[in-house]
């Protein structure tokens, strides 16, 4: 394997996708597994007491994911909704919730300021996706010539 191929379009084994988007995915699936997954669960396990029932959802939906991640190392194409999935809640949660603090000037010291630092990254992630591959398999529901 040489580097000119991993850029190229495979037709044979990822559907025409670019085997570089397929790795960057691939270590996109075990991030989101080991980080996500770790400090989702670990808060799960360890809580005490009566949940908030909106952290909960947070807390079960990020456990959820991640877990599911698991099946993206696997099958990286077929498991591009959960990473879409993350990449558009994380960004609207910015575009909602960060930017109007930032731009009051009041993000920094707030409680919103740790999780817009790590959710200010989703919109990066999207390098990672394939999106022709995107629109054609989920928009126009079509398969490569």
């Amino acid at each position: 394997m040489n580097i000119k191929t991993i850029f190229t379009p495979d037709y044979v084994h990822y559907e025409g996708v670019r085997p570089i988007n397929i790795y960057l995915l691939r270590v996109l699936y075990f991030l989101m597994f080991a980080f996500v997954g770790l400090d989702s669960w670990t808060s799960i396990i360890t809580h005490q007491g009566p949940w908030d029932h909106v952290r909960a959802v947070a807390f079960c939906v990020w456990a959820a994911y991640s877990t599911l991640s698991v099946f993206g190392l696997i099958y990286p194409l077929k498991w591009l909704p959960i990473v879409i999935f993350m990449i558009f809640y994380k960004s609207l949660w910015v575009i909602v919730v960060a930017y109007p603090l930032w731009r009051a000037g009041a993000l920094v010291g707030s409680p919103v300021e740790e999780m817009a630092h790590i959710f200010f990254w989703a919109p990066v992630v999207s390098i990672f996706v394939p999106w022709v591959y995107v629109f054609r398999t989920y928009v126009l529901r079509s398969k490569p010539k």
